[in-house]
């Protein structure tokens, strides 16, 4: 369907976040495994300039620039990607911030989410299988039904702990999900954070909550019954 929006040269809108570029920004993303240097929220408006175009953003997806690909994530039509492309999609997005956006802007409104989910889960890359617990994490919150949820904190219980920085933190998410929203899990996924310590003593800014499960369930739970 046409937006009524020229499409631009990729070498034009490469130009334009080749000038967005701060050195200085760049080193501090660096620190994090994110090889560009362009403000988000500049990356913004260029998208909300360009509106969205889905050869535009397959063509800014296939340079392999970081910047020109979180560009794509916000250009492209979610619906538009077949499963196979998808995979192969995450597993060419390395950078944390392209893979954080793939999944939560394209992923998750896919048709497919759920197949690769369970596909994902269990996948020997930690990467990729830190995507399938991110989407687990959603399924626990808005479309629990048919999910194990004890099998699930079994294998949070038993393989958490010594998991890779990414998959660890997704699932983590999960677990804080799970005592968050199901109150007959809440113990046990409590337990479970107090045995293992994952992110017990993670750095967290004043009036933020602590990524720690027990903590963080039991503070998400006392605003919920706070406001109820």
């Amino acid at each position: 369907m046409s937006t009524g929006v020229d499409v631009p040269a990729v070498d034009d809108v490469l130009a334009e976040l080749s000038a967005l570029e701060d050195p200085r920004l760049r080193a501090v993303n660096e620190q994090h495994g994110d090889d560009h240097g362009v403000n988000l929220s500049a990356l913004r408006g260029v998208a909300k300039r360009l509106k969205t175009q889905q050869d535009l953003a397959r063509e800014l997806w296939a340079t392999e620039d970081t910047a020109a690909r979180l560009l794509a994530l916000l250009l492209c039509r979610p619906r538009a990607f077949d499963q196979a492309e998808l995979d192969t999609m995450l597993r060419q997005g390395r950078p944390p911030k392209v893979h954080d956006w793939l999944v939560n802007y394209v992923v998750k409104k896919s048709p497919h989410a759920e197949e690769l989910r369970l596909a994902w889960v269990g996948d020997p890359d930690p990467v990729v299988a830190s995507a399938g617990w991110a989407l687990t994490s959603e399924r626990v919150l808005k479309k629990p039904g048919g999910l194990d949820l004890p099998g699930l904190l079994d294998t949070i219980e038993g393989t958490m702990k010594d998991a890779p920085d990414r998959l660890q933190w997704a699932m983590n998410h999960t677990l804080a999900q799970i005592g968050i929203n199901h109150a007959e899990h809440r113990q046990r996924a409590i337990g479970i954070g107090e045995r293992l310590e994952v992110l017990k003593d993670y750095p967290t800014p004043p009036n933020c909550t602590s990524p720690f499960a027990p903590i963080w369930i039991n503070e998400i739970v006392r605003r919920q019954q706070t406001s109820s």
